[in-house]
């Protein structure tokens, strides 16, 4: 797990074992999730998106407490995954940080709560896979303009971006500012310490860290 300039944010990039029959890699460890963010990811809900070339899916990001942390790859051709710092009072506030993702490095994005996701996809039939840390719930879903100036996410050239019709008519970041919608730094960091404490309580139930091994 390598960590992101935006906190709470992580890359993950797996050893890939190839040969004549194909390739294998873990996408997912828990010892090292735990060991990078202070404890699990708790799954929920797992997700699976198929988009066609030129799709922006995002910016999309859930109220804290208890927010909705993601676990990202690409198992089918190529996206551009952004992971964009929504929280008010935050650092690196209004900050962004792209991770291309594909079905050759295999590497996958965790992001804490709070923290916006959104991702282009750079081929037809682009699968994305996602594990959630809370089911889906409309009422406190919300969502950032993803063309919003002001973030200036530096969007491949050359695709047309096609939106859906609730992303494009999102808010963009001032207005959600304004109108109270985006989490606040302050109220993501204690969720993070409440969580990294009922970890510490009850063990998180994370076995120990072992090397990756060939199948």
């Amino acid at each position: 797990m390598r960590a992101l300039s935006i906190e709470g944010a992580w890359v993950m990039e797996p050893r890939v074992f190839r040969d004549e029959r194909g390739s294998f890699h873990e996408w997912f460890r828990a010892p090292e999730l735990h060991e990078a963010a202070g404890y699990g990811l708790g799954l929920a809900q797992a997700n699976c998106s198929v988009s066609a070339r030129g799709t922006l899916r995002g910016v999309h990001f859930a109220d804290v407490p208890p927010g909705q942390a993601k676990y990202v790859t690409c198992v089918r051709g190529a996206v551009l995954d952004v992971v964009v710092d929504l929280r008010t009072g935050s650092p690196t506030y209004r900050a962004w940080e792209a991770v291309p993702l594909d079905d050759r490095e295999h590497r996958a994005v965790h992001l804490a709560e709070g923290l916006g996701h959104a991702f282009m996809a750079l081929t037809d039939d682009a699968t994305v896979v996602y594990l959630c840390s809370r089911g889906y719930a409309p009422a406190r879903e919300h969502g950032v303009h993803p063309l919003d100036p002001d973030l200036a996410i530096g969007w491949p050239a050359g695709l047309t971006p096609v939106l859906s019709e609730k992303d494009a008519a999102a808010p963009t970041l001032a207005e959600a500012e304004r109108t109270g919608l985006l989490p606040s730094f302050e109220a993501c960091a204690r969720w993070y310490a409440e969580l990294r404490d009922r970890a510490a309580v009850d063990g998180a139930g994370v076995p120990p860290r072992v090397p990756a091994t060939r199948r």
